[in-house]
C-alpha cells in the first residue's frame, strides 16, 4: 500500500510504502468500540458520593412517641423518608476502569488506522519544523493542507516550540507516537503523522509483547 507524503507547505514530496499487515486488512469494529469504552471509562472521575442513613448527622432521639399522636411511626430523623435524611442506594466513589488486554489494544489501534486511511483522513508529513513557536506558523501549516475540523498531530517526540505554537488552536491537539491510542484516532477528523512518528508506531505494533 502506498501513500503520499507532504511537506509543511502542502506539497507532495514523495510516495511512501506502508506495511500491509498494519494498514491493510479487516477493521474490527467490535474491538474498536471496546477500546473507546475502555479509554472513556478510565477517564471517569467516579467521585460522586451520597450519605446513607448511617452517615447523616443527627437522629439519635426518637422524634415523637410511638403511639397516641395520630402520626406515622418514626424512629429517626435520618430516615430516607425525611428531608435531610439518608439516601437509599446512592452513588459512592468508585473506579470505572476495566481491564483491556494489550493484544486487543494493538488490534484496535490497527483498525483505527485502517479506518482513517479508508476515510482519507490520514496525512503523512516528511517533517514539521516551527522556528519561532508562534501560533501563526502552525495556523499557516494547517491552512496549507486545507485541514478543517478536529486535527491530531502525531510527533516522534515532544517539541517545545511546536507545543507552544499549537496551544491557542482549539481544533488542534498534539500527541507523541508512544501515547497514540485508537480513541485518539477515531475522535479526530484529520490525523497528521510525521515520518519519524510513523516508524515508532509501526515498531510498536510489531512488538510481540504488545
Amino acid at each position: 500500500m502506498e501513500i503520499k507524503v507532504y511537506n509543511m507547505q502542502g506539497k507532495e514530496v514523495e510516495v511512501l510504502s506502508l506495511d500491509g499487515d498494519i494498514f491493510e486488512g479487516e477493521i474490527r469494529s467490535s474491538v474498536l468500540r471496546e477500546a473507546v469504552l475502555a479509554y472513556r471509562a478510565s477517564h471517569r472521575q467516579g467521585t460522586a458520593s451520597t450519605k446513607s442513613r448511617a452517615e447523616v448527622r443527627g437522629g439519635g432521639r426518637k422524634p415523637w412517641i410511638q403511639k397516641g399522636t395520630g402520626r406515622a411511626r418514626a424512629g429517626s430523623r435520618r430516615s430516607p423518608l425525611w428531608v435531610g435524611g439518608g439516601v437509599v442506594f446512592g452513588p459512592k466513589p468508585r473506579n470505572f476502569k476495566f481491564h483491556f488486554p494489550q493484544k486487543m489494544k494493538k488490534i484496535a489501534l490497527k483498525s483505527s488506522l485502517r479506518k482513517k486511511i479508508r476515510e482519507g483522513g490520514l496525512i503523512i508529513l516528511n517533517r514539521i519544523s516551527i522556528k519561532k513557536g508562534k501560533t501563526k506558523e502552525m495556523a499557516e501549516f494547517l491552512q496549507s493542507l486545507s485541514l478543517k475540523g478536529k486535527t491530531l498531530l502525531v510527533l516522534e517526540k515532544p517539541n517545545e516550540k511546536i507545543i507552544r505554537s499549537a496551544s491557542n488552536l482549539k481544533n488542534l491537539r498534539l500527541s507523541p507516537a508512544v501515547c497514540l491510542s485508537a480513541y485518539d484516532i477515531v475522535s479526530h477528523k484529520n490525523i497528521c503523522i510525521t515520518k519519524g512518528a510513523l516508524v515508532h508506531i509501526v515498531e510498536r505494533l510489531k512488538k510481540k509483547n504488545e
